[in-house]
Parts: structure tokens; sequence; C-alpha cells
């Protein structure tokens, strides 16, 4: 079984997926996941630690498209502070709360894993 979370209009939903021993998908599969863990492991846990106590985590994986605010900027709860890029679509991930921006842990072109932190707000 793979657990995948999948964002849908703004809504993440956790899937479990059963393999039934099809061709196709499994050799599908672990060709995404290996490329962006690696970017997203290093980036996420060490920038994180301490910078700020709220969390922005992306809520797919993807690769970071666009860095919409900038540390120290004051946001509100909704607004976007990155916009990654999946399956050709931008996803807008934003402040859960309002706050400042304490870090950005990813630069543009970095390839993040679903529930990596991406900011910290304060």
């Amino acid at each position: 079984m793979k657990n995948y979370t999948i964002t849908v209009n703004g809504n993440v939903y956790d899937v479990t997926v059963e393999e039934n021993g099809a061709g196709a998908a499994p050799a599908a599969a672990p060709k995404a996941a290996p490329k962006a863990a690696p970017a997203a492991a290093p980036k996420a846990a060490p920038k994180a630690a301490g910078a700020g106590s709220i969390e922005v985590k992306a809520g797919a994986a993807g690769k970071v498209f666009k860095i919409e605010a900038n540390v120290g900027q004051s946001v509100q709860a909704g607004d976007p502070v990155v916009i990654i890029e999946a399956m050709k679509m931008e996803i807008p991930v934003v402040a859960p709360e309002a706050g400042t921006v304490a870090s950005i842990d990813v630069a543009v072109g970095d390839a993040v894993e679903a529930g990596a932190v991406l900011a910290t707000l304060n």
C-alpha cells in the first residue's frame, strides 16, 4: 500500500492506494518520489528549527514555482506564501494564520514532498 496526499480545489486529502500487481503503476510511482525526497529533507529540517513557531507546509509534492512573501513581511490567514507547480498546475500554499514571515526554507526550482515545511511564521 502507498499513501499519497492530494489537493483538490484547495482541500487536502490523504489517500491510501493498494497495489494489485499492475505493471505500469509501480514503475511510475517510484520515479517521482525519489527525485523529490532528497531535495525536501535537507531543506526542511535544519532551517525550520527555531525560525518561527507557525509552519507553512506543502499540501502536495511538486516544484517551487514562485515565492510570494519575503522574510519580515506581515501576512494574513489565506495569503499566498509560496506557489508550487504540480502536474502543470500552480498551487498556492497559504499562511495558515496571520503572522510575520520568519523564514523561507525553499528556493525557486526546489522539489518538495507533501508535508514539507516551506516557510515559518511568528
